[in-house]
């Protein structure tokens, strides 16, 4: 399609070409927001964007966008009818936040002081009196940012001129850092903004430069260390509570991590180990540990199982192949549960990219066990159970012979026929879920807990973090450690 000529403004007149350059600026601003669109979703490199790049991208669109509308309305002449605002997602502000209220009154009124109460104040204006017949009340979010202070703790010295009993002094109140600069509460800030916020320490060196705070980046590094030994039991402990279950969801995440010597990062892998039972109510709290490993190799995964011996469900990785072998360290060969959403994702890459009708039919049959899925989620794991032998069994065996016939049909070496060869090499495991009622029909739960996104609401973690580190620096017992696991914290501790 091609483009239209340019416009010769010498031919329009000069009161109208404001408006009409006006208009030029808009349309080609929508039009380089369009193209950044177009490249964002159908550019070569569109499949390889993380999810923060993408995130960032539809950011600055919509940036783009709002600005154009902006202006837009700046522009348009102002009229005795409001204009109706633009149907935007304006956000919720919840109940609890604290208000605080500005009374606005005309500044053409006199108020007089016959009556002292707000609601029955009575104005003069001109020769009358006016009253109060109502008010019009608009709420807007406000943002204070972060208030650094000081925390100064003053003891004061006694003593007696009679008494021979010497000075009395209050004991200084404890400390996670001996004769360091920061409380238990900056600590717990810092730690959240570094690994729920993602905000590197070095960016938060410079935001604390804006305020005069001048905290080098190996000094926060020093103090997250610091906090990280502190809590090492607390994390033991918390991986004992998980491997002594009977079911766990497990996957691994790269992360950046230094390579020293060489003035650079390299991959490393963060494995996630979790509990959630919440789909079957089970009893067992959530939970999640991360272990650092420098590699993906299957001896990682075996290591942080060791004295587990549940059902474990994961994704369609080689590596863990081990995990089922005679030969396993660490306990018996582990009964393994494949999920399903890997396996729906590789039939539905084949159908984006080809549009292929035998993905798409594989594509509505899984759809058909999902749709159980959430007509019996929460059910116990018995009643699941009986449901998915009775519904979804059935399905799942013309599944399993659709996909051999199709496997005969297709080159192993096209690219449906590899997506196809992958569900067959996980097939039994993909089964588990029909014979287990508290295993999912995925690995989704441990997927959602390694994205790259805040894990839960900001002040959750801050609040349990203070709490722990405030109750490790006042001298908590070692044999008290099932105290500051997370579920067992309240906000009352």
């Amino acid at each position: 399609m091609s483009s239209a000529p340019p416009i010769d403004l010498s031919v329009i007149p000069e009161s109208q070409r404001s408006a009409v350059l006006a208009v030029m600026q808009e349309n080609g601003a929508l039009k380089e927001a369009n193209r950044r669109l177009e490249h964002l979703v159908h550019g070569k490199r569109s499949e390889k964007l993380s999810e923060d790049d993408r995130q960032l991208a539809f950011e600055d669109l919509e940036t783009a966008v709002a600005e154009v509308e902006t202006r837009k309305e700046q522009a348009a002449p102002s009229t005795t009818t409001p204009r109706r605002s633009r149907q935007r997602n304006l956000g919720h502000l919840p109940a609890g936040l604290p208000r605080i209220e500005r009374v606005l009154e005309p500044a053409s009124l006199d108020w007089s002081p016959l009556s002292r109460h707000r609601s029955k104040r009575r104005w003069r204006r001109g020769c009358g009196r006016m009253h109060r017949i109502g008010e019009d009340r608009t709420e807007r979010l406000d943002i204070i940012p972060a208030q650094l202070r000081v925390l100064v703790d003053i003891r004061p010295k006694y003593a007696c001129r009679i008494c021979p009993d010497g000075v009395t002094q209050a004991v200084a109140a404890p400390r996670l850092i001996e004769a360091g600069l920061p409380t238990e509460r900056a600590i717990a800030h810092i730690l959240v903004s570094k690994f729920a916020d993602h905000l590197p320490f070095y960016r938060q060196s410079q935001i604390l430069a804006r305020s005069g705070i001048q905290i080098e980046r190996s000094t926060l590094a020093d103090w997250a260390g610091t906090v990280a030994f502190h809590l090492g039991p607390v994390i033991d402990r918390l991986t004992e509570h998980l491997k002594s279950s009977e079911k766990l969801f497990m996957d691994d995440t790269t992360a950046p991590v230094l390579h020293p010597g060489r003035g650079r990062t390299k991959i490393g892998h963060l494995w996630a180990l979790a509990r959630d039972d919440c789909g079957w109510g089970g009893e067992d709290p959530p939970g999640v540990v991360f272990t650092y490993q420098p590699s993906r190799a299957g001896a990682h995964a075996e290591q942080i199982l060791q004295g587990f011996d549940g059902i474990l469900q994961l994704d369609g990785y080689t590596g863990y192949d081990r995990l089922t072998h005679p030969s396993r360290r660490g306990g018996a060969p582990i009964t393994v549960a494949h999920c399903w959403a890997h396996a729906r994702r590789k039939l539905k890459e084949v159908f984006d990219r080809d549009g292929s009708e035998i993905a798409a039919e594989g594509l509505h049959r899984i759809a058909k066990l999902y749709r159980i899925e959430a007509e019996i989620r929460g059910m116990s794991p018995g009643q699941g159970l009986s449901a998915r032998q009775a519904r979804s069994a059935p399905l799942v065996a013309e599944l399993g012979n659709w996909l051999q016939t199709r496997r005969l049909r297709i080159s192993a070496k096209s690219r449906l026929g590899e997506k196809l060869t992958y569900i067959h090499r996980q097939w039994a495991g993909l089964q588990t879920f029909l014979r287990d009622g508290r295993v999912e029909i995925d690995s989704n739960a441990v997927e959602n807990l390694i994205r790259p996104i805040a894990l839960t609401r900001k002040n959750a973690p801050f609040a349990y973090l203070k709490a722990a580190l405030e109750a490790i620096a006042a001298g908590h017992q070692a044999n008290r450690t099932d105290e500051l696991l997370p579920w067992n914290f309240t906000s009352s501790s």
